[in-house]
Protein backbone atom coordinates (compact mmCIF):
# COMPACT_ATOMS: atom_id res chain seq x y z
CA UNK A 1 0.00 0.00 0.00
CA UNK A 2 1.43 2.93 -1.16
CA UNK A 3 0.41 7.03 -0.44
CA UNK A 4 -1.92 7.31 -3.29
CA UNK A 5 -3.92 3.48 -2.12
CA UNK A 6 -3.86 4.91 1.90
CA UNK A 7 -4.93 8.45 0.42
CA UNK A 8 -8.08 6.93 -1.44
CA UNK A 9 -9.01 4.31 1.06
CA UNK A 10 -9.38 7.70 3.83
CA UNK A 11 -10.81 9.70 1.04
CA UNK A 12 -13.49 6.88 0.61
CA UNK A 13 -14.83 6.28 3.86
CA UNK A 14 -14.94 10.33 4.40
CA UNK A 15 -17.54 10.34 1.99
CA UNK A 16 -19.20 6.93 2.79
CA UNK A 17 -20.37 8.43 5.93
CA UNK A 18 -21.71 11.91 6.66
CA UNK A 19 -18.57 13.06 8.25
CA UNK A 20 -17.13 15.42 4.99
CA UNK A 21 -21.07 15.84 4.48
CA UNK A 22 -21.63 17.39 7.85
CA UNK A 23 -18.28 19.55 8.21
CA UNK A 24 -18.69 21.04 4.73
CA UNK A 25 -21.94 21.88 5.61
CA UNK A 26 -21.63 23.06 9.35
CA UNK A 27 -18.12 25.05 8.42
CA UNK A 28 -19.93 26.96 5.01
CA UNK A 29 -22.55 27.84 7.31
CA UNK A 30 -21.11 29.12 10.45
CA UNK A 31 -18.39 31.02 8.48
CA UNK A 32 -21.41 32.86 6.38
CA UNK A 33 -23.00 33.60 9.76
CA UNK A 34 -20.17 34.97 11.22
CA UNK A 35 -19.77 37.16 8.21
CA UNK A 36 -23.02 38.56 9.00
CA UNK A 37 -23.45 39.26 12.10
CA UNK A 38 -20.08 39.39 14.09
CA UNK A 39 -18.34 40.36 11.15
CA UNK A 40 -20.72 43.06 10.08
CA UNK A 41 -20.06 42.45 6.76
CA UNK A 42 -22.28 45.53 5.79
CA UNK A 43 -21.72 47.84 8.04
CA UNK A 44 -17.68 47.46 7.47
CA UNK A 45 -18.06 47.29 3.83
CA UNK A 46 -15.13 44.70 4.00
CA UNK A 47 -14.59 44.09 0.42
CA UNK A 48 -11.69 42.09 0.83
CA UNK A 49 -13.17 39.62 3.35
CA UNK A 50 -10.70 40.35 5.74
CA UNK A 51 -12.23 41.52 8.89
CA UNK A 52 -15.36 40.00 8.38
CA UNK A 53 -15.46 36.20 6.94
CA UNK A 54 -11.67 35.53 7.02
CA UNK A 55 -11.85 36.87 10.69
CA UNK A 56 -13.04 34.14 12.55
CA UNK A 57 -11.92 31.32 10.16
CA UNK A 58 -9.08 29.88 13.28
CA UNK A 59 -11.83 30.27 15.79
CA UNK A 60 -13.95 27.98 14.25
CA UNK A 61 -11.19 26.17 12.64
CA UNK A 62 -9.42 25.12 15.76
CA UNK A 63 -12.44 22.96 17.25
CA UNK A 64 -14.07 21.30 13.80
CA UNK A 65 -10.64 20.17 12.41
CA UNK A 66 -9.90 18.25 15.68
CA UNK A 67 -13.88 16.76 15.24
CA UNK A 68 -13.02 15.56 12.13
CA UNK A 69 -9.54 14.33 12.24
CA UNK A 70 -9.24 13.14 15.38
CA UNK A 71 -10.11 9.39 14.50
CA UNK A 72 -7.21 9.22 12.43
CA UNK A 73 -4.72 6.99 14.33
CA UNK A 74 -7.00 6.77 17.26
CA UNK A 75 -9.47 4.59 15.17
CA UNK A 76 -6.79 2.45 14.34
CA UNK A 77 -5.33 1.81 17.72
CA UNK A 78 -8.89 0.67 18.83
CA UNK A 79 -9.85 -1.60 16.22
CA UNK A 80 -6.67 -2.89 16.11
CA UNK A 81 -5.85 -2.59 12.58
CA UNK A 82 -2.66 -0.56 13.69
CA UNK A 83 -0.92 -3.78 14.54
CA UNK A 84 -2.15 -5.32 11.12
CA UNK A 85 -0.84 -2.59 9.47
CA UNK A 86 2.50 -3.35 11.21
CA UNK A 87 2.47 -7.07 9.39
CA UNK A 88 2.66 -5.32 6.46
CA UNK A 89 5.01 -3.76 4.23
CA UNK A 90 3.99 -0.32 4.56
CA UNK A 91 6.10 2.58 4.62
CA UNK A 92 4.57 4.25 8.09
CA UNK A 93 5.34 7.79 6.45
CA UNK A 94 3.30 6.98 3.08
CA UNK A 95 0.34 5.95 5.88
CA UNK A 96 0.91 9.35 7.55
CA UNK A 97 1.05 11.43 4.45
CA UNK A 98 -1.75 9.29 2.43
CA UNK A 99 -4.36 10.20 5.40
CA UNK A 100 -3.22 13.64 6.04
CA UNK A 101 -3.71 14.55 2.98
CA UNK A 102 -6.75 12.75 2.33
CA UNK A 103 -8.67 14.74 5.31
CA UNK A 104 -6.70 18.43 3.89
CA UNK A 105 -8.66 17.78 0.71
CA UNK A 106 -11.76 17.57 3.14
CA UNK A 107 -11.02 21.11 3.98
CA UNK A 108 -10.02 22.70 0.90
CA UNK A 109 -13.48 21.52 -0.76
CA UNK A 110 -15.09 22.45 2.36
CA UNK A 111 -13.28 26.34 1.85
CA UNK A 112 -14.18 26.22 -1.75
CA UNK A 113 -17.68 25.63 -1.27
CA UNK A 114 -17.63 29.20 0.63
CA UNK A 115 -17.46 31.08 -3.01
CA UNK A 116 -20.65 32.99 -2.74
CA UNK A 117 -18.90 35.07 -0.67
CA UNK A 118 -16.37 35.70 -3.23
CA UNK A 119 -18.59 35.92 -5.97
CA UNK A 120 -21.07 38.25 -3.86
CA UNK A 121 -18.32 41.06 -2.86
CA UNK A 122 -17.26 40.78 -6.81
CA UNK A 123 -20.57 41.73 -7.54
CA UNK A 124 -21.18 44.52 -5.03
CA UNK A 125 -17.85 46.05 -5.64
CA UNK A 126 -14.47 45.84 -7.30
CA UNK A 127 -11.81 44.07 -4.50
CA UNK A 128 -8.51 42.86 -4.34
CA UNK A 129 -9.12 39.40 -5.83
CA UNK A 130 -5.45 38.23 -4.84
CA UNK A 131 -6.15 39.20 -0.95
CA UNK A 132 -9.07 37.33 -1.20
CA UNK A 133 -6.72 34.16 -2.58
CA UNK A 134 -4.24 34.55 0.00
CA UNK A 135 -6.84 35.03 2.81
CA UNK A 136 -8.24 31.14 1.56
CA UNK A 137 -4.16 29.99 1.04
CA UNK A 138 -3.97 31.40 4.92
CA UNK A 139 -7.18 29.85 6.35
CA UNK A 140 -6.12 26.72 4.50
CA UNK A 141 -2.64 26.75 6.04
CA UNK A 142 -4.26 27.16 9.29
CA UNK A 143 -6.57 24.13 8.21
CA UNK A 144 -3.63 21.37 7.44
CA UNK A 145 -1.73 22.89 11.15
CA UNK A 146 -4.35 21.53 13.25
CA UNK A 147 -4.79 18.86 11.24
CA UNK A 148 -1.31 17.60 11.64
CA UNK A 149 -1.53 18.84 15.58
CA UNK A 150 -4.59 16.00 15.72
CA UNK A 151 -2.48 13.53 13.46
CA UNK A 152 -0.11 13.90 16.39
CA UNK A 153 -2.20 13.92 19.15
CA UNK A 154 -3.93 10.61 18.00
CA UNK A 155 -1.21 8.52 17.50
CA UNK A 156 -0.93 8.56 21.25
CA UNK A 157 -4.22 7.28 21.95
CA UNK A 158 -7.06 4.68 21.34
CA UNK A 159 -9.39 7.08 22.72
CA UNK A 160 -11.07 8.94 20.15
CA UNK A 161 -12.58 11.61 22.38
CA UNK A 162 -9.27 11.66 24.58
CA UNK A 163 -7.66 12.82 21.32
CA UNK A 164 -10.58 15.49 20.50
CA UNK A 165 -10.08 17.07 23.94
CA UNK A 166 -6.57 17.23 23.92
CA UNK A 167 -5.98 18.56 20.43
CA UNK A 168 -8.80 21.03 20.80
CA UNK A 169 -7.03 21.98 23.85
CA UNK A 170 -3.65 22.17 21.98
CA UNK A 171 -4.88 24.61 18.88
CA UNK A 172 -7.35 26.69 21.25
CA UNK A 173 -3.61 27.83 22.99
CA UNK A 174 -2.47 28.74 19.34
CA UNK A 175 -5.16 30.08 18.49
CA UNK A 176 -5.94 32.51 21.40
CA UNK A 177 -2.42 33.17 22.55
CA UNK A 178 -1.77 35.37 19.40
CA UNK A 179 -5.89 37.26 19.51
CA UNK A 180 -5.97 40.66 19.62
CA UNK A 181 -7.68 40.50 22.79
CA UNK A 182 -4.94 38.43 24.42
CA UNK A 183 -2.22 40.45 22.81
CA UNK A 184 -3.65 44.20 24.01
CA UNK A 185 -3.88 43.09 27.76
CA UNK A 186 -0.19 41.89 28.11
CA UNK A 187 0.42 44.94 26.15
CA UNK A 188 -0.48 46.93 28.76
CA UNK A 189 1.30 45.26 31.71
CA UNK A 190 4.24 46.55 29.74
CA UNK A 191 5.89 43.08 28.55
CA UNK A 192 7.03 44.14 25.53
CA UNK A 193 9.20 40.60 25.40
CA UNK A 194 6.10 38.03 26.03
CA UNK A 195 3.93 40.63 23.39
CA UNK A 196 7.02 39.67 20.69
CA UNK A 197 6.84 35.37 21.81
CA UNK A 198 3.10 35.71 21.90
CA UNK A 199 2.35 37.09 18.68
CA UNK A 200 5.13 35.00 16.78
CA UNK A 201 4.00 31.96 18.36
CA UNK A 202 0.19 32.37 18.10
CA UNK A 203 -1.98 31.24 15.00
CA UNK A 204 -3.61 35.02 14.47
CA UNK A 205 -0.68 37.08 13.29
CA UNK A 206 0.63 34.83 10.82
CA UNK A 207 -3.17 34.01 9.70
CA UNK A 208 -3.93 37.63 9.61
CA UNK A 209 -0.80 38.74 7.31
CA UNK A 210 -2.47 35.98 5.01
CA UNK A 211 -5.70 37.64 4.80
CA UNK A 212 -3.85 41.12 4.07
CA UNK A 213 -2.51 39.83 1.36
CA UNK A 214 0.97 39.36 2.49
CA UNK A 215 2.77 35.74 2.75
CA UNK A 216 5.43 36.58 4.28
CA UNK A 217 8.21 33.82 4.03
CA UNK A 218 8.36 34.21 8.02
CA UNK A 219 5.16 32.51 7.71
CA UNK A 220 5.15 29.70 5.79
CA UNK A 221 8.09 28.60 7.62
CA UNK A 222 5.84 28.80 11.00
CA UNK A 223 3.20 26.79 9.46
CA UNK A 224 4.76 24.47 7.28
CA UNK A 225 7.25 23.90 10.16
CA UNK A 226 4.68 22.73 12.39
CA UNK A 227 3.18 20.88 9.76
CA UNK A 228 6.50 19.00 9.15
CA UNK A 229 7.29 18.26 12.86
CA UNK A 230 3.69 17.04 13.60
CA UNK A 231 3.79 14.19 10.91
CA UNK A 232 7.12 13.89 11.56
CA UNK A 233 6.72 13.13 15.35
CA UNK A 234 3.49 11.06 14.47
CA UNK A 235 6.14 9.01 12.57
CA UNK A 236 8.18 8.57 15.46
CA UNK A 237 5.42 7.41 17.77
CA UNK A 238 4.24 4.61 15.73
CA UNK A 239 7.13 3.39 15.13
CA UNK A 240 8.20 2.96 18.43
CA UNK A 241 4.52 1.11 19.03
CA UNK A 242 5.53 -1.33 16.10
CA UNK A 243 8.85 -2.04 17.58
Amino acid sequence: MNTWTIFKRELNSYFTQPTAYAVIVIFGFLSILFTFTLGNFWAINDASLHGSFFRYHPLLLMILVPAVSMRQWADEHYTGTIELLGTFPVNLGSAILGKFLASALIWALALALTFPMVITVNWLGDPDNWTIFSGYLGSFLVCCTFLAITTLVSSFTRDQVVALITSVMICCLLTICGWDIVINEIRRSGSDAAVDILTNLGIFSHFFQATSGLISMTSLLYFLGLIVVCLVGTNLVLKSQRA
